[in-house]
């Protein structure tokens, strides 16, 4: 039996590399003076899980689907994160108290959308991992790097609303950052 396995130095900058967009998308969101401290967990333990959980499937399953998979997922999360981008630079025009991004359902959605590549790298990269036991801790490996990363997203982004620039006009900056992330899931 071929066990092949990844150094922690390479494994440390895949998940580094991934957590990349989850850090962006928190960093945006953290400036959103209506996001609490339960939400701000709750999306770091979304963007966490599904993060170990789509680089999980995607090695798993990534000789299935390696060539089915690889544009599409990007397309979508791109679009998803463009729409929250839009939500957020229309909630900054009308001065709404109505946040679309805590609805629960937003956390899956996010989740979701900022680990697409995940499973792409997967697909790609972690799928020679023939042993069960290596591919489960190298994938939490990368849910733990994200879950940190977005954490530490979330702090700055408290100091960054003190900042008087930031805390007026944070939902016009964040919506933005979103769009611009979304357009390069998409194009690139």
């Amino acid at each position: 039996m071929e066990m092949v396995s990844i150094s922690i130095y390479s494994l440390f900058i895949i998940a580094l590399a991934l957590a990349l967009d989850a850090f962006g998308v928190a960093l945006s969101l953290g400036l959103n003076p209506a996001l609490k401290g339960k939400n701000k967990i709750m999306l770091c333990a979304s963007f966490g899980f599904f993060q170990f959980a789509l680089s999980f499937l995607g090695a798993y399953l990534g000789y299935l689907f390696n060539t089915y998979i690889l544009v599409i997922p990007k397309l979508i999360g791109g679009i998803v994160i463009i729409i929250v981008g839009i939500m957020m630079l229309k909630e900054g025009m009308e001065k709404s108290n109505n946040k679309v991004i805590l609805d629960k359902k937003m956390y899956l959605i996010l989740g979701i959308s900022v680990s697409i590549d995940a499973a792409v790298v997967g697909f790609t990269a972690l799928n020679n991992l023939k042993n069960i036991q290596i591919l489960l801790l190298t994938t939490v490996f990368i849910g733990i790097v994200t879950t940190i990363i977005c954490a530490l997203a979330f702090i700055m982004s408290s100091y960054l609303r003190k900042i008087n620039i930031f805390s007026k006009y944070a939902d016009y900056v964040a919506g933005i950052i979103l769009i611009l992330f979304g357009l390069k899931m998409i194009f690139l």
